[in-house]
């Protein structure tokens, strides 16, 4: 079975992976990248950490996480030097993630010059957007000109899910439709017919959409022209807020769930409305997302926030029995991995499906070796 490195290269960090066939062989993450406390000095240096922990003989290829790939990238992408211009290029785009997403490709071609590197783009999936969930309503030479439009995020995330519920249900991906709700520090929902991507909340940067740790998602544009006309602010001063400073941390000064529970159990106004406000944006894109795809035969909760948090689960779908989706609250509240959380015989079933982006990053880097192998 081929050996497949896994690399997701953030600006402080390295998380890595390595499989032999579907079987994950090692994983860990080198962290503290370039800050000054005795972390690596660079990328390069937490690259040969990572060659000093994981035997990299007979490697069949490199697959690395790239965030934004633009409307160029619709696929898999094996690595060439004009793959990585054009996805410089897209830097505007993802000021915060392809930089480091570069250094780490750039470096793992630098150690590994033999092995073939593949770029797997988050915004891949979200390439099947029809027009009308792609394009925003604003004048749109300027839009063609600034690449203004719905790229979304999470989509290797999506992908995973959305075809291993068809798998846990027993159907063709083709026939199944799916809501995926990628519930982590970032957040994002999806709606997936057949396989497809035919919207999701995430937009021209990962801001848009639902509440995250830090994030704003959804607001009105003209917040930023109000805080730069009536308080002085500078743009990058209205980034930091809606980047870093807003989401659940700006509600309640906590960004981890578990802490804003915690605080919400015992009585804290504060976080009582950063979790009523969390869920009700969820159920929004539930809601909206039903009545696009017409059939639902599946809700799927994923990642961190998701996969661990029953209370977000049920607050998140309270109110929506009447389009045919309950949380059953003993399911909910108990089990692990890949289950079902809906009572028996409800139109919708509700699951919980633990994400493996690392696994999707391989799948797809084997396909693209395999048909360069036979091209």
């Amino acid at each position: 079975m081929a050996r497949i490195l896994v690399l997701n290269c953030g600006s402080s960090s390295l998380k890595y992976q390595l499989f032999d066939g579907d079987r994950v062989v090692t994983r860990g993450i080198v962290e503290r990248i370039g800050e000054p406390d005795g972390g690596p000095a660079d990328h390069a240096a937490a690259l040969r950490l990572v060659a000093g922990r994981v035997d990299l003989a007979g490697l069949a290829g490199v697959g690395h996480r790239v965030v934004h790939g633009g409307v160029r990238f619709a696929e898999p992408t094996l690595v060439t030097d004009q793959v990585v211009d054009e996805i410089e290029r897209l830097v505007p785009l993802a000021p915060l993630h392809n930089p480091a997403n570069l250094t780490g490709i750039a470096q793992a071609r630098r150690l590994l010059p033999a092995v073939p590197q593949v770029a797997v783009f988050d915004t891949a999936f979200h390439q099947t957007l029809p027009p009308e969930q792609a394009t925003y309503a604003i004048d749109a030479d300027s839009a063609a000109r600034y690449g203004i439009r719905r790229y979304g995020f999470h989509g290797t995330s999506h992908a995973y899910v959305s075809r291993r519920t068809a798998a846990v249900l027993g159907l063709e991906l083709a026939e199944v439709n799916t809501i995926t709700l990628h519930l982590g520090n970032g957040a994002s929902a999806c709606a997936v017919a057949g396989g497809r991507s035919v919207a999701t909340s995430m937009g021209l940067s990962p801001l848009e959409g639902l509440v995250m740790g830090t994030r704003s998602g959804d607001l009105d544009p003209a917040i930023v022209f109000h805080l730069e006309r009536v308080a002085g602010w500078s743009t990058a001063e209205v980034d930091r807020l809606l980047n870093q400073r807003s989401g659940l941390v700006g509600l309640c000064g906590a960004g981890d769930m578990r802490e804003v529970l915690r605080r919400r159990d015992d009585g804290d106004p504060a976080a009582r409305l950063a979790f009523d406000v969390y869920c009700a944006r969820i159920r929004f894109y539930v809601g909206g997302y039903y009545a696009l795809l017409g059939r639902v035969d599946a809700i799927v909760f994923t990642a961190g926030v998701g996969e661990n948090a029953a209370a977000v689960r049920a607050g998140a779908l309270d109110g929506l029995g009447q389009l045919g989706v309950l949380v059953d609250p003993a399911r909910n509240g108990g089990g692990s991995g890949e289950r079902l959380i809906s009572p028996d015989g409800t139109p919708v079933g509700v699951w919980v499906i633990p994400t493996d982006e690392e696994y999707e990053i391989a799948s797809q880097t084997r396909a693209v070796l395999r048909e360069s192998a036979s091209g």
